[in-house]
């Protein structure tokens, strides 16, 4: 018995980075210098992931401005706007995120992943991931009816979502991925009838239906309440309503948040009762929002349960949610960060050890 154990993607970014992320922006802090510190983060990320014997890395999206924009960051200035009818995320803290608002045809991509994982790659000869926004997030930069936004001349809803599935197809097909779909649950709360939750669903099949069933097989997703700086947009909505949805996504690998779950049997049911046979479900065993580090032992108990709802050759484990996915988010250190990675891979390993002797 095998059970793999992967990381999300977002590792906090180090102090000198956010410094110099701030400097750029206000002009203080010259672009090679950036640069220099990016790199730097990133060969950094690498070797600290390597230390906690992750077998598969990420950069850490550390040259990232989020999870969320980085596709359409370099082109705000120029063909977005932030206004009173931009799509909102509202933590329970009470901050906001803010997608910008698309007043410029044609949508395009100005950033694809796979540049941050070319340059990863400089510095590990080990397999490394990359997150990519779903297109269901995307879509809501040009949603004019949902929005109540006005629409731009001679675009229309079918012709933006066409360029769409075709950026993100692009963005899947250069990168080893896990889509980030962070909305899933927030679209309940937006819409309890179901209706948008499914609507997403469709837009991403609409992407995830352009790839083989073979490589259908090497694409992930994650899903969460949307952690970010300590509290999260979605967590009082019920878990499992979104969870049948969710497998019938076109892909294999579903990344599951389920450690801060209050209720983890009644979700592993559930998660029993939709999954199918094709699926590997890597279950949350650690939580990125909570400053206590799991013991070893807890996460093995964690893996246990799991087993028991679950079928082992399908079982993995992961961690509830990234650990910093917007740039500016030191709610987590990078030393607390480490340590829980650590957790989640000697405890999965423990399980294993436990789940062999026991066959």
């Amino acid at each position: 018995i095998t059970i793999p154990s992967h990381l999300i993607g977002s590792i906090p970014r180090p102090d000198g980075l956010i410094q110099a992320n701030v400097g750029y922006e206000n002009d203080v802090v010259s672009l090679e210098k950036l640069q220099q510190m990016q790199l730097k983060a990133i060969e950094a990320t690498i070797r600290e992931l390597d230390v906690t014997q992750s077998e598969v890395l990420t950069d850490g999206e550390q040259t990232k401005p989020s999870f969320l924009t980085y596709p359409i960051y370099d082109l705000v200035n120029d063909c977005y706007t932030f206004d009173d009818k931009c799509f909102q995320l509202t933590f329970s803290d009470g901050h906001k995120r803010t997608l910008p608002r698309l007043i410029k045809a044609p949508f395009h991509f100005a950033t694809y992943a796979y540049r941050y994982l070319n340059v990863a790659k400089q510095f590990t000869s080990k397999p490394i991931k990359q997150a990519v926004i779903t297109a269901s997030a995307l879509s809501m930069v040009y949603s004019p009816i949902l929005l109540s936004m006005g629409a731009i001349e001679n675009y229309t809803r079918e012709q933006f979502l066409v360029d769409l599935y075709n950026e993100c197809e692009k963005d899947i097909r250069m990168c080893l991925v896990q889509m980030d779909f962070t909305e899933a649950r927030l679209s309940l709360k937006i819409d309890p009838t179901g209706q948008l939750l499914k609507e997403f669903i469709l837009i991403n099949n609409k992407v995830l239906d352009r790839f083989t069933r073979e490589e259908q097989k090497k694409i992930g997703v994650h899903v969460c309440p949307g952690g970010d700086c300590d509290s999260y947009h979605s967590y009082e909505i019920d878990y499992t309503l979104m969870l049948p949805d969710l497998f019938q996504l076109h892909l294999t690998n579903f990344y599951l948040q389920l450690s801060s779950e209050k209720d983890h049997i009644r979700i592993l049911k559930c998660i029993q009762q939709h999954m199918k046979p094709e699926h590997q479900i890597y279950v949350g065993v650690v939580d990125p929002i909570n400053p206590l580090i799991e013991s070893v032992q807890t996460v093995c108990d964690r893996v246990l349960e799991a087993a028991q709802y679950i079928p082992l050759i399908q079982l993995g484990t992961t961690d509830d949610c990234g650990y910093s996915p917007f740039a500016d988010d030191r709610s987590t250190s990078r030393e607390i960060c480490y340590d829980k990675i650590k957790a989640r891979i000697q405890g999965t390993k423990l399980a294993e050890k436990i789940l062999n002797e026991q066959r």
